[in-house]
This record gives structure tokens, C-alpha cells and sequence, in this order.
């Protein structure tokens, strides 16, 4: 039987759109709905002219407590020109 962290895609996506006024997120649960591991798509302009490590510090730091609750939590961060343009977009 497993047990649940208590975190949940929609928990983890308001913080971010809460905190870091995210204009997209994707998250997907690996887990198997138990709430241990997550990978998530975090669009912001926070992210602006920021190394991937500033990023990735910047979205763990701004989820502390939740990433404490969890096993695994695998970000990736673009600002929305970056994700415009690996969406296909834009010129």
C-alpha cells in the first residue's frame, strides 16, 4: 500500500502560478497517482535571463516545503519566449 506526500499536481501548479506568476504549467505525477515524483514544464517570466541552475534553485527554493514532502521533482524552466519558440511559435 503506498502512502500519499499530500502534494498534488494542482497543489504544486497554484503555488507556482501563485509565487513565481507562472503563465504555464505542466505537471505530470510519475508516481502512479501517490504523489512521490513529479516532472513539471514551468513557464515565467521570473526565469528571465537566469542560468538553468538560478532557475531550477529558484523553483526549489519557492516549493520548499512541498519538495520536502516528495521523492523525486525534476523541473524544466523557460522563460514564454523560450517556450514559444519550442512550442513552434513566434518568428
Amino acid at each position: 500500500m503506498s502512502v500519499s506526500s499530500g502534494v498534488t499536481p494542482e497543489s504544486l501548479k497554484a503555488a507556482l502560478v501563485e509565487r513565481l506568476e507562472a503563465t504555464h504549467v505542466d505537471i505530470v505525477d510519475l508516481s502512479g497517482g501517490c504523489g512521490q515524483m513529479f516532472e513539471a514544464i514551468i513557464v515565467s517570466p521570473h526565469f528571465t535571463k537566469k542560468t538553468t541552475l538560478a532557475r531550477h534553485r529558484l523553483v526549489n527554493n519557492t516549493l520548499k516545503g512541498e519538495i520536502a514532502a516528495i521523492h523525486a521533482w525534476t523541473p524544466k524552466c523557460f522563460t514564454p519566449d523560450e517556450y514559444v519558440k519550442k512550442m513552434g511559435g513566434g518568428a
